[in-house]
């Protein structure tokens, strides 16, 4: 008899709230007042990705969403020095490591935790002991999820943007089987399995029905429908397409 698989988590990514406000450095759209009815809504997680360049979220809406946020803060940041020192100043409940390229608009394929093993190992340490969930966004491959666990990341995020932007059904479905091989082994190594990147409206379904997975991270799609919608409504609409996608299961 099969088992019912865990309910799914939804995390909101903010960035591109921030990304409106900054093309004018105004104080308005309000992240504060977007989180709490992003939460109200029924998200599980707050994500905000403190780049390096600062070109939507800035070091004050980290500080100052420390103590907003009802949830869970979750900081994606590359994994630099200067980043390590603020995730230990504000101490989110998680931080999500990733590449990060100033030219490229949004986040590209996976880190090479293959490559960085050793300092990657060290770095997480530091965040762990401070008690800090770490996670490592990587590509949807078995070395990759071994090597995180080498390093001592109990999370990973798989990245789903290969998947999300398919056009050809038949490389799409073969990109999905690849994410949940990826899911499958995850699990079977004692590790938490999260994913994200890429995805909307139309394609989370298939995503939320891998039983292995625990969270799904989403920002763009859910702040682009909020254009039309509110993001009370954007956020509850991707919420009902995950349960939906998860009672498959």
């Amino acid at each position: 008899m099969n088992s019912v698989p865990s309910p799914l988590r939804l995390g909101v990514n903010i960035d591109h709230i921030a990304t409106i406000r900054q093309q004018r450095h105004t104080v308005y759209p309000d992240l504060a007042q977007a989180v709490g009815l992003i939460e109200d809504a029924g998200a599980d997680i707050i994500t905000l990705h403190l780049r390096e360049d600062r070109r939507h979220i800035q070091d004050a809406d980290v500080r100052g969403l420390r103590g907003v946020i009802r949830t869970a803060m979750n900081l994606e940041m590359a994994a630099t020095e200067e980043m390590h020192a603020i995730a230990l100043e504000v101490r989110p409940r998680a931080c999500c490591l990733v590449p990060e390229r100033r030219q490229e608009l949004t986040t590209e394929g996976g880190l090479d935790v293959l490559t960085h093993e050793a300092r990657l190992r060290d770095y997480c340490a530091g965040l762990v002991e401070a008690g800090i969930e770490v996670s490592l966004f990587v590509e949807p491959e078995p070395a990759h999820l071994d090597a995180a666990a080498r390093i001592g990341a109990p999370v990973v995020e798989l990245h789903t943007g290969a998947y999300a932007s398919a056009t050809d059904p038949v490389g799409r479905e073969a990109l999905l089987a690849r994410i949940r091989r990826a899911a499958a082994h995850g699990q079977s190594i004692g590790l938490t399995v999260n994913a994200g990147h890429g995805l909307d409206y139309d394609n989370v379904g298939a995503i939320a029905a891998i039983p292995q997975l625990h969270e799904l991270n989403i920002g763009h799609a859910i702040i682009a429908r909020a254009l039309f919608c509110g993001i009370r409504e954007a956020v509850v609409q991707m919420r009902t397409a995950m349960d939906a996608g998860r009672a498959c299961a």
